[in-house]
């Protein structure tokens, strides 16, 4: 039986597509003004010291106003707000015209109402990765913020639920 080859795109993220990942929208300010991308790469590193990572593309127009701030927040995106990660994942001007946030405690960084969880972060190291970044950072405050919702999953193209 043939293959694609691993280096075309189609077939690695239809492969890749085959496992499911949480959805993180990724936060910041940018002198005073919010910004924020959608990134369904967001994991944990280490829990001494407590470091989580997450890879924006390198395309990415939010991303340098993130960096540019050296803190973010990663609000987990509950089941119930595909919608908000619709506005996250898109190239709009204002992303949050439409979507309630407070300040994170630790950083300032943008809290999205209703997300299951967030974390308060300090940018710890950025590496280059092909067409991405690996941004690693070190947690300085979090918590579950909404702990009746499940989380959005990404699987296959679109969006669904956990059901434990």
């Amino acid at each position: 039986m043939s293959r694609p080859p691993a280096h075309d795109p189609a077939h690695f993220r239809k492969v890749l597509g085959s496992y499911p990942t949480g959805v993180t929208i990724v936060t910041a300010m940018d002198e005073g003004r919010p910004v924020g991308l959608a990134v369904g790469t967001f994991t944990s590193v280490s829990l001494d010291p407590p470091l989580v990572a997450f890879l924006p593309d390198r395309k990415s127009r939010s991303w340098p106003a993130i960096e540019k701030a050296g803190v973010f927040c990663a609000n987990v995106v509950g089941d119930h707000q595909e919608h908000v990660c619709a506005v996250f994942a898109s190239k709009l001007e204002d992303k949050f015209a439409e979507v309630e946030w407070e300040p994170s405690p630790s950083t300032g960084s943008p809290m999205i109402a209703g997300c299951v969880a967030w974390l308060d972060c300090r940018v710890e190291v950025v590496h280059e990765a092909g067409d991405h970044w690996i941004v690693i950072g070190r947690v300085t405050e979090l918590d579950v913020a909404n702990d009746d919702a499940g989380p959005l999953l990404f699987f296959k193209g679109g969006y669904g639920r956990f059901s434990p």
